[in-house]
């Protein structure tokens, strides 16, 4: 699958926000480096090992996309900072926050980090957001995928919304969404946890019970995989499931 979404080997850096949190922080570049070995197995990217990112100094605009795993505690970003992460959100690339929280805070209604995260993003440009709708293009960028879970399972993973006058053309299976990246995806799953592995590859956290557990972890992958091939295609996947239909119609 992955020769029809990437055309050629793609090397790709996945980056993490420093939080001040050590164990946080390892977690995340664990979290990563899990992913990045599934992405060269599965894939035709190639990561390199990930690199944490300082807010304040680094530029971003070398990364896809940047994890930021949201804490009560972390400093707030200065003005500077916030100007590059603005242009970094307007020039394609992506922010996944992670409040860890399984999304009981529902951006700030219940949860210290919940809250954290309304101060971090209110000065940020974001669009309004929906919780990810069935038809998005993140549910089926290579993996079809009905729920996104990392160590917690909650459904509400929020996204980009669509155009309110998004409708299904006749013959095509989706409606005409706004297929191009989403600037920010944010949920409380802990996807990092999920994904992280020490340097045997070893899964470093439990997920779950049994073989629902490693299924869980399964999704949780897979779930990265879409958002590291959405980031980099774009509207593509989208474009590809109308093929069938428009295929029909010139055949008439």
């Amino acid at each position: 699958l992955d020769e029809f979404a990437l055309s050629a080997t793609t090397e790709v850096v996945l980056a993490h926000v420093v939080t001040g949190d050590a164990t946080l922080d390892d977690m995340a570049a664990a979290g990563l480096r899990g992913l990045s070995d599934v992405l060269f197995s599965r894939t035709s990217i190639e990561p390199a090992d990930p690199i944490a990112v300082d807010r304040e100094m680094d530029e971003l605009s070398f990364f896809p996309i940047v994890y930021w795993p949201v804490t009560p505690s972390q400093p707030t970003p200065s003005a500077e900072a916030y100007a590059r992460l603005n242009t970094y959100l307007r020039t394609g690339g992506m922010i996944v926050f992670d409040t860890r929280d399984a999304d009981i805070s529902r951006f700030g209604g219940g949860s210290p980090a919940g809250r954290k995260l309304q101060e971090l993003a209110r000065p940020l440009d974001i669009p309004p957001l929906e919780p990810i709708p069935d038809d998005h293009v993140l549910t089926r960028t290579l993996y079809l995928l009905q729920d996104f879970p990392g160590r917690h399972v909650s459904r509400d993973v929020w996204v980009e919304a669509a155009p309110a006058d998004a409708q299904r053309a006749e013959g095509m299976p989706f409606r005409n969404l706004n297929d191009n990246v989403t600037p920010v995806v944010i949920g409380g799953n802990d996807w990092a946890a999920a994904w992280a592995t020490d340097a045997n590859g070893r899964q470093m956290f439990p997920v779950g019970r049994g073989f629902t557990g490693e299924r869980q972890r399964e999704i949780a992958y897979r779930f990265g995989v879409n958002l590291i091939m959405h980031v980099l295609t774009g509207n593509y996947k989208s474009d590809q499931v109308h093929v069938p239909a428009l295929l029909d119609r010139l055949g008439q």
